[in-house]
């Protein structure tokens, strides 16, 4: 069943909505679409509010940590957070309230994937894949093609996000995170042709992000996966200072995909 995931994007300590593939070192080249006036736990209790499972925290950047941990101790135990994690901090999200972990830049040391790394975070966790969430955000290379990227999406990986590399990695986590981060922030539409691709090749849940604009887009997302890929929509919401979707629009959009799959059983 496909539905709205939300998120909180933190940058320097705030929560912002930023065009993805503009976010390097240089400020001067930032595109940020929105900054909220709002603390993270605003958001946190927002979506805690309006029972929006499946959440997740992503700290662009240093100086996030404080900002993070505010989110997470407004929801605790339903959050996902990523951004910086590693095997010797893992533990210490979870304890500090997250329900789950998302890994992508400590998997690729000079952007080449290293399954010792996995390994070494999934037994900090003791195991529990339910706790890790593998981040494969990307880029594309081609027309048909999309390579893992890496350092706030700067820099491109050797992991191509194919069949094999998703069946590979599906063992040692309990979903995927994928931000297309050519369509991130521009609100531009998704990229349909990855969304196809995701439900193919993913047995394991999986979130979408970049470019969702409206319902139109979570419907698309539902048709072209089948029902098998959600979709994260985050400058369009008005929440985010966006005027293409309401949060409480996603909200009964999710309540109706519950209601109908409901009906079938």
């Amino acid at each position: 069943m496909t539905r709205f995931r939300p998120c909180i994007d933190l940058h320097a300590g705030q929560v912002k909505q930023i065009v993805g593939g503009t976010l390097d070192s240089s400020t001067s080249e930032l595109k940020t679409n929105f900054i909220s006036p709002h603390p993270p736990s605003h958001f946190a209790q927002l979506y805690k509010d309006n029972d929006l499972q499946g959440a997740h925290v992503i700290m662009l950047g240093p100086g996030n940590s404080e900002a993070a941990k505010e989110s997470l101790a407004a929801w605790p135990g339903s959050l996902q957070v990523g951004g910086g994690i590693t095997d010797k901090n893992a533990v210490e999200w979870i304890e500090a309230g997250a329900s789950k972990v998302i890994i992508t830049s400590y998997l690729f040391p000079d952007a080449k994937f290293s399954q010792e790394r996995l390994d070494s975070v999934l037994a900090a966790l003791g195991g529990d894949k339910s706790k890790l969430v593998i981040d494969l955000s990307c880029r594309r290379k081609s027309q048909d093609s999309w390579f893992v990227a890496m350092n706030k999406w700067q820099t491109m990986t050797d992991m191509e996000v194919s069949q094999e590399s998703i069946k590979s990695l599906e063992p040692y986590c309990s979903e995927f995170l994928i931000h297309a981060a050519d369509n991130e922030g521009l609100q531009k539409g998704i990229d349909e042709k990855l969304v196809k691709k995701l439900a193919e090749w993913c047995s394991i849940p999986v979130t979408y992000a970049g470019g969702g604009r409206n319902l139109e887009d979570l419907e698309t997302v539902k048709r072209l996966s089948g029902g098998k890929v959600d979709l994260t929509i985050g400058s369009a919401l008005d929440c985010f200072g966006g005027s293409g979707v309401t949060l409480a629009e996603c909200v009964e959009w999710n309540r109706r995909q519950e209601q109908e799959e409901q009906s079938k059983r």
